[in-house]
Formats: C-alpha cells, sequence, structure tokens
C-alpha cells in the first residue's frame, strides 16, 4: 500500500502530461476550444455572483495586426523569436526577487510559458507549478512552431471581463477586428495584458498610459518570428 501511495503522484503527473502532449498535438491545427484559464475565470465570475459572458473568438495569425504582434512582443517577451522558451536571464532575476520578498511573486515568464499555464495550469504560485510549467513549454517548443505558438496566445490572453483573445477584445474595446488595430490601439492592449481586469475597471489609470508609451517606443525593434 505504501509503495502505491509512493507511486501514485508520480503516475498523476505521467497521465497529465500524456494528456497535455496529446493536446499540444492537436493545437497544432485546431483552435482550443477553451483554455484552463478560461474555465477558472468564468467559475470564478459565477461564484461572485457576477453575469459575465464568455466572448471568445478565434481568428488565424494572418488576420491579427502586425501592430499588436510587435506590441506584445516588446510588452511581454522580446526574446521570443530566438529562445527556445525560457528567459533565463529573467528567470535568474525573478529567482532573485523571489528570495529578497521571501514570496513567490515573480516569474520571469516568456510568452511560450505564459501560453503553457493559460491553456492547461491554474493561477496558483509554487516551484512545483513552475516546473510543471517549464515542463509544457518545453513540449510546446520541440512540437509546434514560433507563428503558431505565437497565435494561441495572441487567441487565448484575457483582455477584459469575459473577453479572451485579440479579436473579442478589438471588437469590445475599439469596435473593428483585430486586423485594422493601429500602432496606439495595439500597444494600448498590449498595456493591459499584465492586468486585464484592474483596467478594465481602470481605464484611465496614470500607469497604463505610460505603459502604452513605453511600448510605442519599443515596437520599432520588435523582432517577429519567422
Amino acid at each position: 500500500m505504501l509503495k502505491w501511495l509512493l507511486a501514485l503522484p508520480f503516475a498523476l503527473f505521467i497521465l497529465f502530461n500524456a494528456y497535455v502532449y496529446g493536446q499540444i498535438l492537436t493545437y497544432r491545427s485546431i483552435a482550443p476550444e477553451q483554455s484552463a484559464f478560461m474555465r477558472m475565470r468564468m467559475a470564478q465570475f459565477a461564484g461572485e455572483g457576477r453575469s459575465v459572458p464568455l466572448d471568445y473568438r478565434w481568428v488565424p495569425y494572418g488576420r491579427i495586426s502586425i501592430h499588436l504582434k510587435k506590441a506584445l512582443i516588446a510588452s511581454e517577451d522580446a526574446a521570443f523569436a530566438g529562445h527556445s522558451g525560457f528567459d533565463w536571464n529573467g528567470i535568474r532575476n525573478a529567482v532573485r526577487r523571489n528570495r529578497q520578498s521571501g514570496q513567490m511573486r515573480a516569474g520571469g515568464s516568456t510568452i511560450s510559458q505564459q501560453l503553457a499555464k493559460n491553456l492547461f495550469l491554474n493561477e496558483s504560485r509554487s516551484y512545483w507549478r513552475k516546473a510543471e510549467e517549464a515542463a509544457i513549454t518545453a513540449m510546446l517548443e520541440a512540437t509546434t512552431d514560433k507563428d503558431r505558438i505565437f497565435a494561441l496566445y495572441l487567441n487565448i490572453i484575457e483582455w477584459d471581463y469575459g473577453v479572451f483573445g485579440a479579436e473579442a477584445a478589438a471588437q469590445r474595446l475599439y469596435r473593428q477586428s483585430a486586423a485594422q488595430l493601429n500602432r496606439q490601439q495595439a500597444a494600448r492592449l498590449a498595456a493591459r495584458v499584465p492586468a486585464p481586469l484592474f483596467y478594465a475597471d481602470n481605464p484611465r489609470h496614470p500607469r497604463l498610459k505610460n505603459k502604452t508609451n513605453i511600448i510605442l517606443r519599443r515596437m520599432g525593434s520588435a523582432e517577429l518570428p519567422e
């Protein structure tokens, strides 16, 4: 019995990662119906008694403005086109900040890591969850090209209450398609990504404007995946 109890966590880990691997292979050509983060967030709203509809609209990579692609690279992961899923300098800096604070706060996450978390994991902050995130990131990078990883990311990230993906965000905030976003609109959307619900409640917060301006300055040097 003791051996079975000791083996159970390892078996569950193997089964979960086998499931994730199969899903990743599917997502190379088929859009996710929903992500784990979407389900978590919508359940949170329901638990709070909020009547928030889910607005998730998948669009192909080519129908998303190049300005939004560059804005998100500039904002979230400047080395995305060249790394293998991990920004080791960012991770080292995050570990140092976590040690100094005594809490698991900074993550040093790349776009690939954010996608792994949003597709399959929850919002808990622990080194075990980060290890699982790393395993999923490695699987993503080993099986899926950069354009597809970025397309998945652009289509599932949260931008407002119940609003997921570039098309839903562009329609909700600017009444136009994701393909039509200009530089200013794209930079402002990218600035919302780290705290979308906060900025949904505080759209005139000075931090949003400041970050938008920083992203605009960095967009010119943003390198897209080939």
